[in-house]
């Protein structure tokens, strides 16, 4: 595999594939629908998904007849990906460097992962590799921090963040400011929830990947104060299921010439 891969993904989700895959949320049905109408995903099409972690996207649009390709460079999410989806490929590579002949996809997504890249060079490897009128798609589920208590269990975590790159920064979109071979960014956001018990919340956590990357003893810590918060915060006290709210948030644009 060439490239490179942030250390806090290497280490973190390498570590924490199958709570990944057992904890992440969906994403709601218009959001994939617009993504899939956009990026013109649809049978004879060739679609390249990048940061495909477990599938948690591919499933989604696998019905869509499209031929699909994968590529994820953590080996415990590979590992994953394939026994959840064993008949779409998925290779050992980076956004940054990809082992594609040139305008080999009529589109390309990426789910959770953009703000993970290094977006210069990733957009020019996806320009490379996309054919004349091709398409970028991304997704992200993002946390409803206007919500109390996901602003409080927000407070819990931030402070171990360090230097992991996340979505809420924008800093990802600085490379579509800057670049000449995407146009503009277009946007819509569709509200999506999943229904947690404290279990499940804390087993969420534990997939974020600076908190699974923490000593043990740290990490423990944590996800102790996560199950506190369930138990006892006025929102949730008594509740033995309760909905995480989200916003996803779809983004596409078209490769210039």
């Amino acid at each position: 595999m060439s490239g490179s891969v942030h250390e806090t993904a290497a280490t973190g989700f390498g570590a924490a594939a199958d709570e990944y895959e057992r904890s992440r949320p969906g994403y709601p049905q218009e959001a994939v629908d617009v993504l899939i109408r956009q990026l013109r995903i649809a049978t004879g099409r060739r679609l390249l998904e990048l940061g495909a972690g477990t599938g948690k996207l591919t499933r989604r649009v696998a019905g869509t007849g499209a031929d699909i390709v994968a590529v994820e460079p953590v080996e415990s999410m590979r590992r994953r990906f394939a026994e959840e989806l064993p008949g779409v490929p998925v290779i050992a590579a980076t956004a940054e460097t990809l082992p594609f002949e040139d305008e080999t996809f009529d589109a390309a997504a990426a789910a959770q992962a953009f703000h993970w890249f290094d977006g210069d060079r990733a957009l020019a490897e996806l320009h490379r590799v996309l054919r004349p009128e091709g398409r970028l798609g991304l997704m992200w589920n993002v946390r409803d921090e206007s919500v109390n208590w996901v602003a409080a269990l927000t407070e819990l975590i931030d402070p171990y963040e360090r230097t992991a790159p996340r979505f809420k920064t924008g800093e990802w979109r600085v490379a579509f400011e800057e670049t000449k071979l995407f146009g503009d960014l277009h946007h819509q956001g569709f509200p999506n929830e999943q229904s947690l018990d404290a279990d499940g919340l804390v087993t969420r956590i534990a997939s974020v990947s600076f908190i699974a990357r923490l000593p043990e003893g740290e990490r423990h810590g944590v996800l102790d104060r996560i199950r506190q918060l369930a138990e006892t915060h006025p929102d949730l006290r008594g509740r033995e299921r309760f909905s995480l709210p989200y916003v996803t948030d779809v983004y596409w644009c078209d490769r210039r010439d």
